[in-house]
């Protein structure tokens, strides 16, 4: 090769406009720079002199260098062209795609040197311009077509975009909201705290949500419910990112609402009042009734004489005794629901208590044909209650169980202590049970869920159940009602350990 041939190649090579190398490939264990063109350079971010002669460890990093000298010794023992990809972290600012690594052979067929051609990530600049601007007019789509407001305003609070809901809901143009203040579309009694906000939330970068009250075009008053955040974009310009959504129609259903609860708690309480009204009212003729019929069927002024009658008397006595049981359910029910009950508490023996219940049932059920059955923990603690409602919680369990019993069945009473110091109180039967699905149902006042009461005999208000409940959460104790349709029902109630005495103080 002539001397101006090989000044023609070394200027070609030097000049290229790709990265390119030769490594000298006869000492495997160091591959050394053989030279280097301008753009190679520039990728290594160093001058000729640090690279000519240079272990390739001595310009590379670590992990750059197992990576190359491994591609190397591919290329030599193949001796054959190979490529790899290129690696991060070279310091120089030029981006590579990749390198092809080609064997220069002598007239042996030996490998003396490596040409090292890199190949710039053109293709690779260009995927990124179209997902930026891919991405920039997602962006944008997305700020058009969203349903929820948006608003754009810069540190001197004037409105520097806004999109098409926020448009259609508030009824401004557009023209009109741009380069305007941003807190002029707020209503007077919160521009100050507004006018602050804003320059917190930009100055800072704070995030914030709230309410607030926005001016329509009609003039009319909008509930809104936004959110603010702040972006920095070049030569540190701040904006801030406003979504509102409008809530007016929620606001004015919460106020709908609470009116509407409001007089139900009033036509609740005047229910309340008037049925505890009533209830006192009547049950003073229902005692006379009860009185006198007692008066006649004992006959203590005479002989009636004829039994038709004592027979007639006895039924209003007996229906007259059910009445003023309804009248007394009603009542307390009633003084419960107006929050009028107070609690009479002393220390009750529950073992006393509830034996007491039971030889007073057992009076009931004569010829009825059914058992009661008691199971009592000995030594059961005594407890800090009102015994009169206590007493009133285990008859209207009891009275449920032999109402709906059927004849010839058992109804069973057990009262002991479990974890937690809790005691609990269990009243079952094999009566003709509660359907699963109206469990709830009949926990609550009226609450009535089977007609079979009727063709047995039996009749009342549905407020057995909702009675006892009410009374044991005034102990702050809970009830749990188990039955199924056929299966008969089982209640547990349980007295919290807040109430239980380890002996009475007065035993």
């Amino acid at each position: 090769m002539t001397s101006d041939n090989n000044d023609h190649y070394q200027k070609l090579f030097k000049e290229m406009a790709i990265p390119r190398f030769l490594i000298r490939a006869d000492d495997t264990e160091n591959f050394r720079f053989d030279d280097a063109n301008m753009l190679a350079l520039k990728y290594f971010d160093m001058d000729h002199d640090q690279v000519a002669g240079k272990k390739i460890s001595d310009v590379l990093s670590n992990e750059n260098v197992m990576h190359f000298e491994q591609s190397f010794e591919v290329c030599i023992e193949k001796k054959r062209s190979v490529t790899i990809q290129a690696l991060p972290g070279v310091p120089g600012g030029i981006r590579i795609y990749g390198f092809y690594i080609s064997p220069i052979m002598n007239d042996n067929g030996d490998v003396t040197h490596l040409d090292v051609i890199g190949h710039l990530d053109v293709a690779d600049q260009s995927i990124l311009q179209r997902e930026r601007d891919d991405a920039i007019s997602l962006l944008t789509s997305i700020f058009e077509v969203s349903e929820i407001g948006i608003v754009v305003s810069d540190h001197n609070r004037r409105i520097v975009r806004v999109n098409d809901s926020f448009v259609r809901t508030y009824g401004w143009t557009r023209d009109e909201l741009i380069n305007s203040d941003v807190v002029d579309f707020i209503t007077p009694d919160e521009r100050e705290m507004a006018y602050r906000n804003h320059d917190e939330f930009i100055t800072n970068g704070v995030r914030s949500s709230g309410e607030v009250k926005l001016i329509r075009k009609d003039g009319s008053i909008a509930n809104a419910l936004y959110t603010t955040a702040t972006i920095e974009l070049s030569q540190k310009r701040r904006f801030q990112v406003t979504t509102v959504m409008d809530i007016t129609l929620r606001k004015q259903m919460e106020v709908s609402l609470r009116h509407a609860k409001e007089q139900a708690d009033t036509a609740n309480r005047a229910k309340s009042a008037f049925l505890a009204n009533m209830s006192h009212e009547l049950r003073t003729p229902m005692n006379a009734i009860i009185g006198f019929s007692e008066m006649i069927l004992k006959e203590t002024f005479g002989p009636i004489g004829n039994d038709k009658y004592i027979e007639y008397i006895g039924d209003v006595h007996t229906s007259a005794g059910h009445l003023l049981e309804i009248i007394n359910e009603v009542l307390d029910m009633s003084k419960i629901e107006a929050g009028r009950i107070e609690l009479d508490e002393s220390e009750v023996c529950m073992s006393e208590l509830i034996k007491s219940v039971f030889r007073m049932m057992e009076s009931r059920i004569f010829g009825k044909d059914l058992v009661l059955h008691q199971d009592l923990e000995p030594d059961l603690p005594y407890i800090f209650a009102d015994q009169r409602l206590m007493r009133q919680v285990l008859i209207n369990l009891i009275t449920n169980s032999i109402k709906f019993s059927n004849p010839g069945g058992n109804i069973y009473i057990n009262a002991k202590m479990v974890e937690n110091n809790i005691m609990q109180v269990t009243i079952r039967d094999e009566g003709i049970g509660i359907p699963k699905d109206k469990l709830k149902q009949a926990m609550e006042p009226f609450g009535q869920v089977t007609d079979k009461a009727e063709n047995s005999g039996q009749q009342g208000t549905g407020l057995g159940l909702p009675l006892a409940k009410a009374m044991i959460q005034l102990h702050q104790g809970s009830i749990m009602l188990d039955s199924d349709t056929g299966q008969g029902t089982t209640v547990i109630f349980r007295i919290p350990p807040t109430r239980i005495l380890k002996k009475a103080k007065t035993a």
